[in-house]
């Protein structure tokens, strides 16, 4: 009780943030949004199966994985692992090689013969899907896990689409592709080969099919016309690889140039490498703006491709190429300087993108192009012909064995929905757990396992896998050096530091919850929560 002679009045302890009779604040348990998670094309909870894995809970974690991603043994491989590059550990000691432990578990389940269960009654409901690369794999396993009986035609004489025809060997071993294919296949899909739809109507009809989604990826290699070659030493990468990849090699000349900078030419000039000849790539644009990823970039210079940055060819003769010298304009686009050069070289090889044939489509009504001949799909994948959708390379979007699984579920979750009368609402993301948001008062280094390369002479003469898998024990520590970015992960921190013992322990995988008659809203919890997976929030009724 004051006095008026008091010179200093008691503190009102109502309006402090701290203990006192009043509690302002309160602590509750969250679940965010882990950044890897966000940035996965395939939509995987990556936080959830590393955290099996670190228990060696190894089926668990890859059963995780296929709820989301039927191919991890070839993502584990083929995937440019953007959820590493959003990696909060990234900040630290370098990023949770994600795509390693990924690989472990998917090579793991290929030696060990799993096969996911499918708990879904049949519904008697029968879907086609036309194209058997990622994206029609992904469709097809999705829809076979909800009930639906599922039957892919494929054009070509085998299934995988540009991973089996556009990525080489020494990414992706056949066998590792050809395994999860038959998995696939082993759940209840049908896949016919050598067989190209040219009226899906019809075919829908005579299936007696009641939906369709069409994946048929992008196969034709783009032009540029050149004037003085002779048109039988210009090849497409794409068909270059797919000759290799069927045994017809075509015969090349000593030294073979590679025309555009993206992944592709980067794969046609190292397979070259191991065909004996000399490759050399001409790019308009320097490394800084390559489309290539720049780990691919570094293992063909690597294993010995020459590159010819700020090149672009104007014309050529039986063994030579006139080329302009470039530079970069103050909008990193390319312009000419007037300078000319000679580069010799006996072939040429295009890599300048791909399109889709997607012409048949046209005689399905309300079905819309692109200018670029890609086909317009809603938010839901269906085109504008009802019980018809598409997804991968032939609609507008990123082109990457990744975006196209992701594509593959997606669509299955909208044709399910459409064939049970129903429509399908992707859950709210929720906040994302950033960087800045993380208390590391625990952190120590960690560094990253790396992965083994090849010897390199190996590598210029065999098509045998470049880069190499961890062991049980380096894929383990690689997802224990996960940070559980946003989500609880019971380190006991907040039960250890409660001054109040307001904290109730619920037990092994149940967390914990507060006891808000004895939490006096300290924060203590929070500012030592290493994850974020605790948040301050107004004390309900404060001030009403």
């Amino acid at each position: 009780m004051s006095r008026p002679t008091d010179l200093t009045l008691p503190p009102d302890l109502s309006h402090e943030r701290g203990v006192g009779p009043y509690r302002s604040q309160r602590p509750i348990y969250v679940d965010m949004l882990p950044p890897c998670n966000n940035a996965c094309p395939a939509g995987e909870d990556i936080q959830a199966w590393l955290a099996h894995a670190q228990e060696g809970r190894f089926l668990q974690a890859w059963e995780t994985i296929l709820k989301d991603n039927p191919l991890p043994a070839v993502h584990g491989r083929v995937c440019y692992h953007p959820c590493e590059t959003n990696c909060n550990r990234e900040h630290l000691d370098g990023a949770v090689t994600i795509h390693a432990v990924e690989r472990f578990l998917g090579d793991m389940a290929l030696a060990e013969d799993w096969t996911p269960t499918i708990t879904a009654a049949a519904t008697g409901k029968r879907v086609l899907v036309v194209g058997a690369g990622p994206s029609g794999l992904s469709a097809a396993h999705h829809l076979t896990l909800m009930g639906h009986t599922v039957e892919i035609r494929e054009a070509g004489p085998m299934a995988g689409g540009m991973m089996h025809f556009g990525i080489p060997a020494y990414r992706l071993p056949r066998d590792v592709l050809d395994g999860e294919i038959r998995r696939i296949e082993r759940m209840g899909v049908t896949i016919v080969l050598n067989h190209k739809v040219e009226d899906l109507a019809v075919e829908m009809a005579e299936g007696g099919f009641d939906a369709a989604f069409v994946a048929v990826g992008a196969h034709l290699s783009k032009k540029t016309d050149i004037p003085g070659r002779d048109a039988a030493k210009i090849f497409d990468a794409v068909s270059f690889l797919r000759d290799v990849e069927a045994g017809a090699t075509p015969k090349l000349g000593r030294r073979v140039a590679i025309y555009g900078g993206g992944n592709t030419a980067m794969d046609a000039a190292r397979v070259a490498m191991r065909l004996g000849v000399e490759p050399m790539i001409i790019y308009r644009r320097d490394r800084a703006h390559m489309p290539a990823h720049e780990f691919e970039a570094d293992e063909a210079i690597e294993e010995g491709v020459k590159i010819h940055w700020l090149r672009t060819i104007k014309s050529s003769d039986a063994t030579s190429f006139t080329v302009e010298v470039m530079e970069i304009d103050e909008n990193g686009r390319p312009r000419g300087t007037g300078q000319f050069e000679t580069i010799e070289a006996d072939d040429l090889i295009l890599a300048l993108g791909q399109d889709t044939d997607t012409g048949f489509l046209k005689k399905v009504p309300g079905v819309e192009f692109q200018k670029d001949g890609t086909v317009i799909v809603a938010p839901n994948m269906m085109t504008g012909a009802p019980g018809v959708f598409a997804g991968g390379d032939m609609v507008p979007s990123d082109r990457t064995v990744t975006i196209g699984v992701g594509h593959g579920k997606k669509a299955a979750r909208n044709i399910d929905a459409y064939l049970r009368g129903e429509t399908y609402s992707k859950p709210p993301k929720g906040a994302l757990a950033e960087f800045e948001k993380l208390h590391l008062w625990f952190y120590t280094d960690a560094e990253q396992r790396p992965q083994g390369h090849a010897d390199l002479l190996k590598r210029r003469a065999t098509f045998e896998e470049v880069v190499q898998g961890l062991a049980e024990k380096d894929a383990v520590y690689e997802a224990k050096r996960c940070l559980s970015c946003g989500n609880c992960f019971e380190c006991d921190g907040c039960f250890g530091a409660c001054p109040e013992d307001a904290i109730i322990k619920l037990g092994p995988g149940k967390r914990y919850e507060y006891n808000y008659d004895l939490c006096t809203g300290c924060a203590i919890c929070f500012e030592q929560c290493p994850c974020h997976a605790i948040q301050m929030m107004p004390e309900p009724g404060l001030g009403r």
